[in-house]
This record gives C-alpha cells, sequence and structure tokens, in this order.
C-alpha cells in the first residue's frame, strides 16, 4: 500500500496501467503484421519476421510511439488503423475509482505517457479518462520517452512536483528505473498490464494486479 499521507502528487502511466496494454499488443502484434503482409503481398508470418528486428531497433524510444513515423516507414495509415480496432480499448479494473479517490483525498493526478498525442485522443474517446485526470501530457510534447533519463527534469519544469512526495505508477520497468534514477521516492509497478497475457511477479519494485489492492483507505 502506498504511503499516502507522504504523496502529493501521483503520476499515472495510461497503457498497461490504467488502460487494458491488450488493444496496443494486439495492434502492433497481429493488426500491424497483417496490414502489412496484405500491403507488401506477404504471408502474415514473413511480415512478422521482417517487422521483428526492425521493431526491436526502435524500441524504447520516441519513434516506437509515434504514429507519424510507422506511417512514413510502413507506408501505412497508423492512426487509421489503430482505429479498426478501437473496440479493444479498455479501462482496467477500478482504476476509475482510484482516480476518483485520489481526487477525493486532494491528491493531483497527473497522466504521463509515451503514447502520441493522436493515440491518447482516440483512447480518450473511448474512456473518458480525462474527466478523472487533473493534467495529461504526453511524451512527444517533451520530446523524449519516459525512459530516457532526462525526460523527468522536463516533466517537472513543464508540471512543477516534489520528487520525494511524488509516486509513479507504471508497468514499464525502464521508466520506473529513470524516475527512481531522477529521485522520485515512491515507485508501484503494475504488474498485470495485459488481461490476455500472464501476471508479473517483481523483485525490483512494489507490484500490484489489480486497483483494489491499493485503493485508498477512507477516500
Amino acid at each position: 500500500m502506498p504511503d499516502w499521507n507522504n504523496i502529493d502528487t501521483v503520476l499515472l502511466d495510461m497503457d498497461g496501467t490504467l488502460l487494458d496494454l491488450n488493444f496496443d499488443s494486439h495492434f502492433w502484434q497481429e493488426h500491424v503484421p497483417r496490414c502489412f503482409a496484405f500491403s507488401r503481398g506477404l504471408d502474415i508470418p514473413t511480415a512478422k519476421q521482417v517487422l521483428a528486428p526492425y521493431f526491436k531497433k526502435h524500441e524504447g524510444t520516441l519513434n516506437w510511439y509515434c504514429l507519424d513515423f510507422w506511417s512514413r516507414e510502413l507506408t501505412l495509415d497508423i492512426a487509421a488503423m489503430k482505429r479498426d480496432v478501437a473496440h479493444l480499448i479498455a479501462i482496467k479494473p477500478d482504476a476509475l475509482a482510484f482516480l476518483d479517490a485520489l481526487r477525493r483525498l486532494g491528491k493531483r493526478a497527473t497522466l504521463v505517457t509515451n503514447a502520441h498525442p493522436r493515440s491518447l485522443a482516440l483512447k480518450l474517446e473511448h474512456t473518458r479518462l480525462d474527466n478523472h485526470l487533473d493534467e495529461l501530457i504526453s511524451a512527444h510534447e517533451l520530446g523524449l520517452p519516459k525512459e530516457a533519463p532526462g525526460f523527468w527534469a522536463q516533466l517537472q519544469a513543464r508540471t512543477p512536483f516534489t520528487p520525494h512526495r511524488t509516486l509513479l505508477v507504471d508497468d514499464n520497468l525502464h521508466a520506473l528505473r529513470s524516475a527512481q534514477q531522477f529521485g522520485i521516492k515512491h515507485l508501484l509497478a503494475a504488474g498485470f498490464p495485459d488481461s490476455q497475457g500472464e501476471r508479473r511477479y517483481l523483485d525490483e519494485f512494489p507490484y500490484f494486479h489489480e486497483f483494489a489492492e491499493i485503493m485508498p483507505p477512507n477516500a
């Protein structure tokens, strides 16, 4: 359970934390290879083989999260393709109740996501997460992904927070590590990011599987 008495600001990831990662997993692992295969006259297994090293090369960079980059590189309309499978966008159980509990406690809740602004807009359209948050920031506005050591200083300049009184909730271990190096004291890993995947049991960071486990008491 987070030490709520010593937390003023809560920074929350979106994909895999507040939202089910299944949408993104299906999109990049199945939908993109299928569309790429069709556009190139390939079978799907071959398309996956072609794409895999290219995806790996850009993993953890801002390009990996950039719809414009992949649209150019793959000559596919990535934003339109996301709408094709938008029915898979889903809020994690009790995520909204958790956000509303933070508001009742007077905590400032800020969405901090690597998602491209157009991807963020699509997910807000389907979830209305923005009605439950104080601020929403895409890493693309700052020019660095959360994995980058300099990201958190840029974020602090954009929306001031006190690191030792801030909680970051994220499923991305690289982002949690960079936040820890910056000095954010309270770190919590989302251990069940994808409803179609496996639960993770971690040694490096405190973790939770369901928001009910970390719901603030008496909120």
